[in-house]
């Protein structure tokens, strides 16, 4: 690029400036985007040479009308006088690579028509050959071979030259808009796909002040500036699509306090993987431990990360980030911290990523954009703010907070998880695994709805332990069935009536036979069925797997991503906290450190409720033993019937067992699980929770000849060889059979419990959102069938890797504990369940508790603006 000296003069520096401004538009589009980037810095370059900058944001050539007309009748297929009942002709503004019209269509709806500049196309495709030919020729210096720059701009060389097919911009306009469909206050204007093309974009047109008009925005400086930069943040954290030219040119600000976005012609993109070590990086910088921020900083955005070892980079590095992220916070600079990492990264043969590059650049523009409008603004104090808020911990003001509730509410609760920390590992509550619960509940006494801790605090429980207690807890037929087994020697090891009493229950309901649905039956469920005990939902799991592996002699296992499947390494893959890969062709990860890194690369990962995924299972028919399915996700509340009919016509056809596990939703949502509700039958399906009674209970059933493959065949060579072990000292055992059969033959019994449930569970989801939604808080809430789940979230994703992405973890943490000090149990970041034994006012109190707590948080600031209040003012 041209070298312009700014002189120390007004007249000099403006004068240089204008040179350079020149020069760049003499060059093209790829140019100009670095001339819109210096319009944005305040800090950069002197004041007087800034404002000449920021005109290529407003000033720039529009196309002749003639080759407009020809332009237009290209992209449309024919004339703009047929298309629109209005259209003028001079632009409401001119970009770099296209400009954009004011039209009427014949309905009277008015539209923003955008139209590739002609030329454009080629003009970048020259300027990025020619920049690739100077960069290769600049990297023979020694000073710079380290950056690589030619091999940097062969990857950002697509996203540059892309910005001129509006048929793709069109695709990623509508992308950003469904992730902020229900967002307080961003918008982006909805698409006319039948107008568009490749050289055209139709969308709505957006009445407001434009972006270098800040004054008119109608918000205070400090309140817009926040807005924007949780705007620009929402896109990288939340969504991982972000835009990458967030300058004045491309943002609107509407009445109400609305941020409308525009010209999604470079959007950027994070991976999950991006994501993850982009978290992990802040959070460690964020606890000051600088070796570890080092290592993440590497693994996150270096290049080649081999090259970087040895006590002189991380020294140096290490240096760096303890500067900027703790000394020189304050004056918090994107463009300052990366500038002095990158330079590190070159000094020892690496550089930064083509993603964090963008990341970077969209990072760079929007806080000079941000300064702009708020001048006093701390950068640094609102990332942490938005890091805080979204990270898996509670921060440090919050912990301290509710610490102190906590020990004036529940000293001997506090004092219980101290001596516990001396001699016990709980994963499951006292010690949870990655999200880790501040403060555990520590239960003295639980009956019907209800739990008392050891403080003597009543709580209404919305976790049933995690899907047993259907009947409630401590209910007199199942205490006295377990009295009696208990009594009676409780039995295991051996032969006894009641594991034989459990089974029958088990195979009417599943079998042929059932009696729980109405649901016609498939012919492939004429054979009789089986059960095998276990003694939890996790044995089930592995037990049915091994019997799949035998009974076809295929090896390979498929499962859907966000599946929990216990705690086994192939239940585990890809089930919770990290994903990666293409969404709708999930890559395998681990989700915990010791898993068999075998187990984890053999594990074929499909996303539920895609068609593509039933294209994957037939591309790999012939190496798959199985495909194993949650029918009704946990993470989702609900179930894709049609989805789940043609996944077992797919794998029926290529001979591959369909496993469901029915571990939560069995005997839950219906007498029998999911599978009664939408008419499937699967080979095999794997239970637990309700069907040991609240104790450890676990069942693989089935079809008989596939269920056989775990029974003895009588010859001990043909066992070893073609059938299935399935072990188990306490399985089947005395005690927690009896509590088991209690139970089943209890909502036999009272088949009424089922339409009570899915009543009852309809009006609380209704009238959680609906006071949430009085609060102006994005949120939402889904369920049905006695299962349901609250996350704040403003968009409403499919997948289950994007709901959590955009989870707010921070404040779904904090729910939990504001509900306790309403009288109600949510067990944090889980699944919550209703049970038989919840009444009318029961519900009531929640939807009280509910609406008590979200305004306590808007009030603290949880929730920085209401949808119902869009003008600024605070709850």
């Amino acid at each position: 690029m041209l070298a312009v000296r700014f002189g120390v003069g007004r007249r000099d520096r403006v004068r240089s400036a204008r040179l350079l401004r020149a020069y760049l538009l003499r060059m093209g589009p790829l140019y100009i985007k670095a001339g819109q980037v210096l319009g944005t810095q305040s800090g950069l370059l002197p004041r007087d040479a800034v404002e000449e900058f920021r005109t290529f944001f407003a000033e720039l050539p529009p196309m002749r009308d003639r080759v407009l007309r020809r332009t237009l009748r290209r992209g449309l297929g024919r004339s703009p006088d047929e298309v629109f009942a209005a259209f003028d002709m001079r632009p409401v503004a001119a970009g770099s690579v296209a400009q954009v019209h004011r039209a009427r269509l014949d309905n009277g709806e008015t539209v923003a028509v955008k139209v590739v500049k002609a030329g454009v196309r080629g003009r970048l495709e020259a300027s990025s050959t020619v920049l690739g030919a100077l960069l290769a020729i600049v990297n023979v210096l020694p000073k710079v071979r380290g950056y690589d720059l030619p091999g940097h701009f062969r990857e950002l060389r697509p996203l540059l030259t892309g910005q001129c097919d509006m048929a793709g911009e069109g695709a990623r306009q509508q992308e950003v808009a469904a992730n902020f469909c229900n967002h307080p206050f961003v918008r982006v204007p909805r698409v006319h796909e039948e107008l568009s093309s490749r050289d055209v974009l139709v969308m709505d047109f957006v009445e407001g002040a434009p972006g270098h008009l800040p004054d008119e925005a109608g918000l205070p400086p400090n309140e817009l500036a926040a807005r924007m930069q949780d705007a620009f943040y929402c896109m990288v954290y939340f969504h991982g699509v972000f835009h990458v030219d967030p300058h004045p040119g491309n943002l609107v600000f509407a009445p109400g306090g609305l941020l409308v976005f525009l010209d999604f012609g470079l959007v950027g993109r994070l991976s999950e993987d991006d994501r993850w070590n982009l978290a992990s990086f802040y959070y460690a910088c964020i606890r000051k431990e600088w070796t570890t921020a080092v290592r993440r900083f590497t693994r996150a955005f270096a290049v080649r990360p081999e090259r970087l070892s040895g006590s002189a980079y991380e020294e140096e590095l290490g240096r760096i980030l303890r500067r900027h992220f703790e000394e020189e916070s304050s004056r918090w600079s994107t463009l300052a911290f990366l500038d002095d990492a990158i330079r590190v990264l070159g000094r020892h043969g690496s550089r930064i990523t083509t993603a964090f590059s963008v990341l970077a650049l969209s990072l760079l523009t929007g806080e000079g954009f941000i300064a702009k409008v708020d001048p006093d603004i701390d950068l640094w104090a609102t990332t942490r703010r938005f890091t805080d808020r979204f990270a898996p911990y509670l921060n440090d003001g919050l912990r301290d907070r509710l610490q102190q509730q906590m020990a004036e509410a529940a000293p001997r609760s506090l004092a219980l998880r101290k001596r516990a920390a001396r001699r016990l590992v709980a994963p499951t509550h006292f010690d949870r695994f990655v999200l880790p619960s501040a403060f555990p509940l520590v239960v003295d006494r639980a009956y019907g709805s209800k739990l008392r801790d050891v403080d003597g605090n009543e709580y209404i429980d919305l976790g049933g332990g995690f899907g047993p207690h259907i009947l409630g807890y401590a209910h007199p037929a199942v205490v006295a069935a377990i009295q009696d087994a208990a009594a009676r020697g409780a039995v295991n090891a051996v032969g006894h009536p009641g594991e034989v009493r459990l089974a029958e229950l088990i195979a009417e309901a599943f079998g042929p036979d059932h009696r729980g649905g109405t649901t016609p039956r498939t012919p492939r469920s004429d054979l009789e069925h089986r059960v095998l005990l276990a003694n939890s939902g996790t044995e089930a799991v592995q037990v049915a797997l091994r019997i799949a592996r035998a009974y076809t002699g295929r090896q390979r296992v498929a499962k859907f991503e966000g599946h929990y499947h216990g705690f086994s390494d192939q239940g585990l893959v890809s089930s919770w906290f990290r994903y990666r890969g293409d969404p709708r062709a999930p890559e395998p990860v681990g989700n915990s450190a010791g898993m068999q890194d075998a187990v984890v690369a053999e594990t074929l990962v499909l996303q539920y409720g895609e068609r593509g995924s039933l294209d994957r299972i037939a591309a790999h028919a012939d190496e798959l033993a199985c495909v194993i399915v949650e029918p009704m996700p946990s993470a989702l509340a609900d179930y894709d019937a049609e989805f789940l009919r043609a996944l077992s016509d797919v794998c029926g056809k290529a001979g591959i067992l369909v496993i469901y596990d029915e571990v939560v939703t069995g005997f839950r949502v219906a007498y029998g699980g999911v599978q009664h509700l939408v008419g499937t039958v699967p080979d095999l399906t794997c239970l637990g929770k309700i069907i040991g009674g609240g104790l450890p209970a676990g069942a693989v059933t089935g079809r008989a000849d596939v269920v056989d493959t775990a029974r003895t065949s009588g010859d001990p060579f043909h066992d070893v060889d073609g059938r299935a072990f399935a072990g188990g000292t306490m399985s089947g055992n005395s005690v927690t059979c009896a509590a088991g059969t209690a139970v089943l033959e209890q909502l036999r019994a009272w088949p009424d419990i089922y339409p009570g449930l899915r009543e009852r569970t309809s009006w609380l989801v209704a009238d959680l959102a609906a006071r949430a939604a009085d609060c102006g808080v994005p949120c939402q809430v889904r369920g049905r069938d006695s299962i349901f789940s609250i996350t704040f979230d403003h968009a409403t994703p499919s997948l289950v890797r994007d709901r959590l992405a955009g989870l707010d973890v921070t404040a779904t943490l904090a729910l939990a504990y504001h509900m306790r000090g309403h009288g109600v149990f949510l067990p944090e970041l889980h699944t919550l369940l209703l049970s038989a034994a919840h009444s009318d006012a029961d519900l009531e109190q929640v939807s009280e508790a509910f609406g008590k707590s979200v305004r306590e948080m808007a009030s603290a600031g949880f929730f920085s603006i209401s949808r119902e209040r869009l003008t600024g003012e605070r709850l």
